[in-house]
């Protein structure tokens, strides 16, 4: 299959062409060519859209995916759909499924079953047996299988011996363990965000120092291993704080924030909508204003889409018993871009969903000739509604439907294959 992309603005920092306006032509899979004014002698497949930019393809360090186990939410392959809707060629499966991707044969499951699909699947191995924090799992065995690094997901372990046994035990293969900040026997039931707002509607809260001691617990055991580690969910000031100083003091650290945590604050709980209980929860506006000056200053290096998918009967019901989680993938890139717009600049954007998540797990690839054509097409400054017909994943557990947004993808081009929205 030939495409030609015409007059394509290039987002690619790693690339010689980074921010130049080119024609693009794709061979089998690969880039052949970058020009001005390229011929089409070939009849390849031409795509001429007004205000056309391109970039690496996306990539999300923070999917679930609910397969196997938890079919009723989401599939490999809804999942993969929704993604490549959203403008992600490259996601990230949490190991959360039933049973947990703890084993060589569960992440050959994974990549088996996703070989086809035009997003490509990277899964997550356990760090403990069942995410319990009790035994660490078959962490050698599923790195040789497949696994690009390592995750209890939200169950993040109660025991810093285990944070500081993972971290040792990944340095003799370069492994990368991946947390999610949040110390447990202090925000206990809570299901926002302590505050003034959460006493207003009566609901039990979790306050912010759940995040910032363990943030400031598993940072002082990085420095003692020496190893790598990535925060997932980041979503307080001072949690930014002590990943920038750790950054500055050269610990081999890196931290995502989730697309909702730039828009929303914890005033959207107050219609109690089940859509808005979510993990991290929405913080207070000062949160936000540093969550956007550390995606500026490169202290928060990816911006994820936390997609979590849920069947009805784990949302409709009361606010603190209803699951937490929304879906992400297909709206990721436009609810940070629509709260970074004028804020941020766009290539600090696209790096955070598409350079950024490659360094962070050792993957090369840039917008240059003979590269793996692994492209997302989007339009920045494109001004549309979500609609539920947007809705690709199997579950509809989002807030978004109806919202006004700027900044939309178009389409991808990964694994030999187009797919435009």
């Amino acid at each position: 299959m030939e495409i030609l992309l015409r007059s394509a603005r290039i987002i690619d920092t790693g690339s010689p062409f980074h921010n130049q306006v080119k024609d693009i032509l794709i061979s089998n899979g690969k880039i052949k060519k970058i020009g001005s004014k390229l011929s089409n002698a070939s009849k390849a497949k031409e795509i001429a859209l007004a205000n056309l930019h391109v970039s690496l393809g996306w990539f999300d360090l923070n999917t679930f995916l609910a397969d196997p186990g938890y079919e009723q939410k989401e599939t490999i392959e809804t999942g993969c759909k929704a993604a490549a809707f959203g403008g992600f060629t490259n996601i990230c499966c949490m190991p959360t499924t039933n049973p947990v991707t703890q084993t060589k044969s569960q992440i050959e499951y994974v990549l088996q079953k996703s070989a086809d699909e035009i997003v490509k699947v990277y899964p997550l191995g356990a760090v403990t047996e069942n995410t319990q924090g009790n035994e660490l799992a078959e962490l050698y065995d599923m790195h040789k299988a497949g696994a690009i690094a390592f995750s209890d997901g939200l169950h993040p372990s109660a025991s810093a011996g285990m944070v500081e046994r993972a971290l040792l035990y990944v340095k003799a293969f370069d492994g990368l363990i991946m947390n999610h900040p949040e110390e447990k026997s202090i925000s206990k039931n809570g299901v926002m965000h302590e505050g003034v707002t959460s006493t207003k509607l009566g609901l039990p809260a979790a306050p912010a120092v759940a995040e910032e001691i363990s943030v400031s617990r598993d940072l002082y055991i990085l420095e003692y291993t020496d190893s790598k580690l990535h925060f997932f969910d980041i979503s307080l000031k001072k949690s930014l704080e002590l990943i920038r100083n750790a950054k500055k003091k050269g610990l081999k650290v890196s931290a995502s924030v989730n697309a909702y945590n730039l828009l929303l604050d914890e005033n959207a709980v107050g219609d109690y909508d089940t859509n808005y209980k979510v993990n991290p929860h929405f913080r207070a506006k000062k949160d936000i204003a540093s969550l956007i000056k550390g995606i500026q200053d490169g202290t928060l290096d990816t911006i994820t889409s936390a997609h979590q998918p849920h069947d009805e009967e784990c949302k409709k019901m009361e606010f603190d018993k209803a699951d937490f989680g929304m879906i992400g993938l297909e709206t990721c890139f436009a609810v940070a871009n629509t709260a970074l717009k004028g804020k941020v600049e766009l290539t600090k954007i696209i790096d955070a969903i598409s350079n950024n998540p490659r360094k962070i797990l050792g993957i090369e690839n840039k917008i240059e000739e003979g590269a793996e054509a692994d492209i997302t097409l989007f339009n920045p400054d494109l001004k549309w509604t979500f609609a539920e017909k947007d809705i690709h994943s199997k579950s509809k557990n989002t807030p978004f439907v109806g919202t006004s947004f700027i900044g939309k993808a178009i389409g991808v081009i990964n694994k030999g294959k187009l797919q435009l929205n």
